[in-house]
């Protein structure tokens, strides 16, 4: 009796322990984020992930000109995924995403501490972080060039506006696209405007202060103003070509690669994503300069990046949080940047970076650095789509650059009003 007593017992706990190590087995977690947001390397983890825990992971990948809409309707509607991906912005995460209401307090998972400080920074509020950043953060959007190109028609890396349209007319004059440029997709384009707040700081420093602090306008800017005249001056001199406003940026590697286009604004990744592609293409080919618009000389940093948020209204917070902790595990950190051809790093002390001596060299090129103004300037970076759309306007003819400032200012005036800025009061 005794005996079968001790083995009931022992079954009891053995059923006890299976249950327990397969207790999340039929859990699935959505995660809602914009395209390119999550990478092929990430989607394989999600699998290990699934076959270390049993929970799923359902990707919900929305374009990217419908999703910053959708995620606001899904996030007022209190209806979102368990897990959404947004832009972060120590601003943005506040007055469009309210994280202290509609996101989880992630301060005390054991990864946050190894999160990079101005990357946290960017994630958090009130000494809470929010967020755990998803990709490379270091890179910056810049011109990446052929440099075979460049060799064959002996040009050199421009320091001015006025030396990267004497490029520009070489390369155009030898037959080929100067600048792949690509509109279709909603949100490159305007790359030549944001990121260049640093070309505005530059020459009119104090601007950004005086737009947080809504004493001056975007209107009242004459760098801002010369920036978006020579955007346009680009596509009216066909430097971007002919099919600029159908092209997609998922074919900005196969431009360059098969010598259709000498140049794109890309990050410091696409040398090996390029290589990865059209591997007859060495990655030390391509050489880049920042964007030289009004003669701008400043690296253009950029401390944020797409983020995961765990959405407060989840059921399931602690799956969630399981995966959180999983992606930040060092040996998944490095998978990530060694699988993923523009991660040249991620933002965690952990992780080791990849950088080439060719990028390492680009950097030490310029030694100014400059914060973008979609991260340093409030009610930037919500209204981006709809800067590309006023930009297209301007390029077309349809409107003025004053005309795009002065909308500018408006949405910002909008949104300030919506948030209950003081400044605005």
């Amino acid at each position: 009796m005794k005996k079968i007593l001790a083995l009931a017992l022992a079954l009891i706990m053995l059923l006890s322990v299976a249950a327990l190590v397969h207790a999340d087995e039929g859990v699935t977690i959505t995660y809602m984020a914009s395209q390119d947001w999550v990478q092929d390397a990430e989607m394989e983890l999600a699998e290990k992930f699934t076959e270390k825990t049993g929970i799923k992971v359902d990707f919900q990948i929305i374009p990217s000109d419908q999703y910053t809409t959708l995620l606001m309707s899904k996030l007022n509607a209190g209806e979102c995924a368990d897990l959404f991906g947004s832009q972060a912005g120590q601003f943005d995460i506040v007055t469009q995403l309210n994280v202290e209401k509609n996101a989880v307090d992630l301060s005390g998972e054991a990864w946050a501490s190894t999160v990079d400080p101005l990357a946290a920074s960017e994630t958090s509020v009130n000494g809470k972080l929010y967020g755990q950043p998803a990709q490379d953060v270091s890179a910056v959007w810049a011109v990446a060039y052929n440099k075979k190109v460049f060799e064959k028609l002996n040009l050199s890396v421009p320091t001015n506006y006025e030396e990267f349209k004497a490029v520009c007319e070489a390369i155009k004059a030898d037959g080929m696209t100067p600048i792949y440029e690509a509109v279709s997709d909603g949100w490159h384009h305007q790359l030549w405007f944001c990121e260049m707040g640093v070309a505005i700081e530059h020459a009119e420093p104090g601007t950004a202060e005086k737009l947080n602090n809504n004493t001056m306008k975007f209107a009242d800017s004459a760098a801002a103003k010369q920036l978006i005249e020579q955007i346009k001056e680009m596509a009216d001199l066909g430097y971007w070509g002919d099919n600029y406003m159908a092209n997609a940026y998922a074919d900005a590697a196969k431009a360059i690669a098969e010598g259709e286009c000498a140049m794109t604004v890309a990050n410091q990744g696409f040398p090996t994503e390029l290589n990865a592609a059209y591997p007859e293409f060495a990655a030390e080919d391509i050489g880049f300069f920042v964007m030289p618009l009004c003669d701008n000389q400043v690296l253009n940093m950029n401390p944020v990046g797409p983020t995961r948020f765990i959405y407060s209204g989840s059921d399931k917070i602690d799956a969630a949080k399981q995966y959180l902790a999983f992606l930040a595990e060092p040996e998944n950190i490095q998978y990530q940047i060694e699988k993923v051809p523009k991660f040249n790093t991620l933002p965690f002390t952990t992780a080791k970076d990849a950088y080439s001596p060719e990028i390492s060299a680009f950097y030490a090129a310029y030694p100014d650095h400059g914060t973008v103004y979609q991260t340093c300037v409030k009610y930037v970076n919500p209204q981006w789509m709809e800067i590309g759309k006023e930009l297209v306007a301007v390029i077309l003819g349809d409107q003025s650059a004053e005309d795009m400032l002065k909308n500018i200012d408006r949405n910002r005036a909008d949104q300030a009003a919506a948030a209950q800025d003081p400044a605005w009061n």
